[in-house]
């Protein structure tokens, strides 16, 4: 578990996406593309921000979502609406290369679908994560039985934040991925993240080798 701490979530965000930027080029150079998969979330959403303004091989990025919720297609509480709105209606990712989760259809045959798609992908290049205050990465919470299924996208059940309905990457997939930025900002995860420290194995624990991105708040850490 590789740690860099920040002063605040701006400069968290800024640092994450000069990395992403770094990772998805050298990709390119060496594979002729890059498979980057987007989280939901605020600190996320200003990583893809400044992202937009950075110069990108975009004609050969492949866009992934780590998780979907079970919302219509263009509600305003989906992942991908909020990474259309921040970067991708501002880059010229071929929209053939963005592959959404249709979470529209509901958690299991949604995950039914992106684990057809997934499985004809190669290894993901790049992933990125948040964490929720109880622990949770992408839409893998405590205690759900999500977290016992092992197949590459997987649904999701009785979510302990609305929607209760959702899709996630399994961890196999993650897990599997070439790099995995973890984004963790605000007081709100720092008891999480204290633990996480103490050894408590809360979902985004089971998460391995990541860069672990943390801002001052999070890590209780005085100014």
């Amino acid at each position: 578990m590789s740690e860099q701490l920040f002063e605040n979530p701006e400069a968290l965000a800024g640092y994450a996406a000069r990395r992403v930027a770094e990772l998805c080029s050298d990709a390119v150079a060496i594979n002729g593309v890059c498979h980057l998969v987007l989280a939901g979330g605020s600190t996320p959403k200003r990583c893809y921000e400044l992202l937009r303004d950075m110069d990108l091989p975009w004609a050969s990025l492949h866009i992934w979502f780590g998780d979907e919720r079970c919302l219509p297609v263009g509600d305003a509480e989906r992942n991908d609406t909020m990474a259309d709105a921040a970067l991708l209606s501002h880059v010229p990712v071929p929209p053939e290369q963005v592959y959404r989760m249709p979470a529209e259809l509901g958690p299991e045959l949604a995950a039914q679908a992106y684990v057809k798609l997934l499985a004809a992908a190669p290894v993901m290049d790049i992933v990125l994560l948040g964490m929720g205050e109880d622990g949770h990465t992408a839409s893998l919470f405590p205690d759900n039985p999500a977290l016992q299924d092992k197949r590459l996208a997987v649904p999701v059940y009785d979510s302990p934040k609305p929607p209760p309905e959702r899709v996630s990457m399994g961890y196999g997939l993650l897990n599997n991925a070439r790099h995995r930025i973890l984004m963790v900002a605000g007081k709100g995860k720092a008891e999480a993240l204290a633990r996480i420290r103490a050894g408590e194995p809360l979902p985004i624990a089971a998460i391995a080798d990541g860069e672990w991105l943390i801002d001052r708040d999070a890590m209780g850490v005085a100014a």
